[in-house]
């Protein structure tokens, strides 16, 4: 629980103070042991939303690091250009936010259920998504992919 708001003070801070205390606060208060389930998902859950067209997957990582490598059905807002680009997100889908392991998106989740987004952090990371994305398990995805 110290880890987590931790978290959400940062986001806070992070936007500017953005978010309305208050907001905040009741966010904190209505917290509990579903929504610590409810945050958050796993790639491969992941993989099958977007696959169907119930998700979207934001990549909150800097420009350069998505240019580094990135993962194709992915959009990259990063975490410090999201609240200027809000208007780029779906609200009739979930909103999955992503990074390498999983600290800045869970802050991007935070601040999107705070605005009203349906939104949840990808637990294991993008690194366990490349991981999962091997040879044929990719070459299939991608294909179920091009399909839609």
């Amino acid at each position: 629980m110290k880890k987590l708001t931790i978290i959400l003070s940062l986001a806070v801070l992070a936007f500017g103070g953005d978010l309305k205390p208050k907001d905040f606060d009741a966010y904190l208060k209505s917290f509990n042991v579903q929504e610590t389930a409810d945050m958050k998902i796993k790639s491969v859950d992941m993989l099958e939303l977007i696959k169907s067209g119930e998700a979207v997957l934001i990549d909150v990582r800097f420009v350069e690091e998505f240019k580094a490598w990135n993962m194709p059905f992915a959009k990259n807002i990063p975490l410090n250009e999201l609240p200027e680009r809000l208007n780029e997100l779906p609200k009739d889908k979930l909103i999955i936010t992503a990074c390498p392991h999983n600290d800045r998106s869970n802050m991007a989740r935070v601040y999107l259920t705070m605005k009203g987004y349906n939104a949840k952090y990808l637990n294991d990371g993008l690194l366990k998504v490349t991981d999962y994305l091997k040879g044929g398990t990719a070459v299939g995805y991608m294909q179920e992919l091009e399909k839609k």
